[in-house]
């Protein structure tokens, strides 16, 4: 099969019409045809720019996939859906955008670049662990920083069970009264930042994501997304 096949309850899915569990069972009533012939069978491969795909007897175009970048402000939830009823990134999307999903995550108390996409497979190869995508974060904290402070966050340091180290840290300024970071990740765990922080007694006031990978928040104004370029996500991929 062509490596672009994807599943078709996928497929439907991804073309709006429903949930991929409503799409199985849409497949499984019988109400899919696969080429005019009816498909009853999960897991069954198509090739969307090739195959004719039709639920009662509508014909199923894919979406476009999409790709973006946002600068999240904060107390804004990275998850499609909320039961509390709080703002998601998806509430500033344009409607015709709400099927994608954020790449990773980003704190709700915290404000920066976020990357969103429809596509699964890009975004299972730019979280997955062995990657070690860098995150670059503009932090600021009360007081001045001490080097030992330094050492310990690139040493690492325990939280409630987690080993928490930043990659890279570099001072910004520093006086009497605020401390300003650059602060590198690789792995990107819950709030690491500020357990790492608050672990070493310091109070952060600032936490913005700049940077994942290559791609950087530069001067997106908050709360407002762009799509990245094709050079942008093959760079991402690379990375």
């Amino acid at each position: 099969m062509n490596v672009s096949s994807i599943r078709l309850q996928k497929l439907i899915s991804e073309a709006g019409i429903c949930s991929r569990r409503e799409a199985e069972e849409l497949i499984q009533k019988g109400r899919v045809y696969l080429n005019g012939v009816k498909c009853t069978t999960l897991g069954t491969k198509v090739i969307p720019e090739q195959d004719r795909v039709t639920v009662d007897g509508i014909l199923i175009k894919p979406r476009r996939k999409l790709y973006l970048a946002l600068h999240k402000p904060a107390n804004v939830i990275c998850t499609c859906k909320d039961p509390q009823e709080r703002t998601t990134v998806l509430d500033l999307l344009p409607a015709e955008m709400h099927h994608v999903y954020p790449v990773g995550r980003l704190d709700y108390d915290s404000e920066g670049l976020l990357l969103l996409t429809s596509d699964g497979e890009f975004c299972q190869k730019i979280t997955h662990p062995s990657r070690g995508v860098n995150k670059i974060y503009y932090v600021e904290i009360q007081g001045p920083i001490q080097k030992d402070i330094i050492s310990k966050m690139l040493h690492g340091v325990k939280h409630e069970g987690d080993f928490l180290r930043a990659s890279g840290v570099k001072i910004l300024r520093s006086n009497n009264t605020r401390s300003c970071l650059e602060i590198t990740l690789k792995e990107g765990k819950t709030r690491e930042i500020r357990r790492m922080l608050d672990t070493l007694g310091q109070v952060v006031l600032t936490l913005r994501r700049i940077q994942i990978g290559p791609i950087k928040l530069d001067k997106l104004p908050l709360g407002k997304w762009r799509i990245l370029t094709k050079t942008e996500i093959k760079l991402l991929l690379e990375a």
